[in-house]
């Protein structure tokens, strides 16, 4: 947890570790598209389809919608909004992984990478986790997205815009009460964007809370053996007192 304003440390545990992030990484993608469409690159306002290739389960929309092509930034909007996992792959199609990576490493992040496309299944010769990170640089990351300095000011905004349509509410921002649907404007003064990664055995948020005495970044990642159901609620229930925490600091 870092203060918004002063960028003083409030708290921190393990800060520097690298843990499996889940699609907490797909933030660095928006971040590689924010940049190209900021730039006016071409393959920043193309329209993408889809295909058999791009085909994966679990999280997002598209792939329950008839739509067979999107312009790239309603798939923004869409990873934004629900983690969609298909409008991922697509649109890690058009830019491409080694731009992303290249940003990333431009952007002085070393312990946090998106490491491949989403996958139902992983085999031997992929990567173990789609994305990886430390706290401590998620956190710098959301401060520097709020600053408007990742890349510049449009860039930033343009990202933290997508992200403020995130509807997963469930771990650290399960204690601040908002609506899962509608939270881009504030509410009993609070206003949160956020993004969270989802997977066996991990559980992940970063983002922005702002309220009406202090703002602050935070980043929380729980990996635990999910032996069942009981590991799974407290791995969550340890994120929401952290959130409670964050709310009593913010208000």
């Amino acid at each position: 947890m870092v203060d918004l304003d002063s960028n003083e440390p409030l708290a921190s545990i393990d800060e520097r570790i690298a843990l499996p992030t889940a699609s907490i990484g797909k933030i660095l993608l928006l971040v590689e598209l924010s940049a190209r469409i900021t730039e006016r690159d071409a393959s920043g306002f193309a329209i993408l389809d889809k295909s058999p290739s791009d085909a994966v389960g679990d999280s997002g929309v598209w792939q329950h919608l008839q739509a067979p092509s999107l312009p790239v930034a309603d798939l923004a909007t869409l990873i934004g909004a629900a983690s969609d996992n298909l409008a991922t792959n697509v649109l890690l199609r058009q830019v491409g992984l080694d731009a992303v990576r290249t940003r990333t490493e431009g952007l002085g992040l070393t312990r946090t990478a998106l490491l491949d496309l989403v996958r139902d299944l992983r085999g031997p010769d992929d990567a173990p986790q789609l994305s990886v990170g430390s706290t401590a640089e998620l956190t710098e990351l959301f401060v520097a997205l709020a600053h408007g300095r990742v890349v510049d000011h449009a860039t930033s905004s343009r990202v933290l815009g997508w992200l403020s349509l995130n509807a997963d509410l469930s771990m650290v921002a399960s204690a601040f009460g908002l609506d899962p649907f509608s939270h881009r404007t504030p509410d009993h003064g609070l206003q949160l964007v956020n993004k969270t990664g989802t997977d066996t055995g991990v559980r992940a948020e970063a983002g922005v809370l702002r309220g009406p005495r202090h703002a602050v970044a935070y980043a929380v990642t729980v990996h635990f053996a999910d032996e069942g159901a009981a590991s799974r609620l407290r791995a969550l229930e340890a994120m929401r007192t952290v959130g409670f925490d964050l709310l009593e600091y913010v208000h």
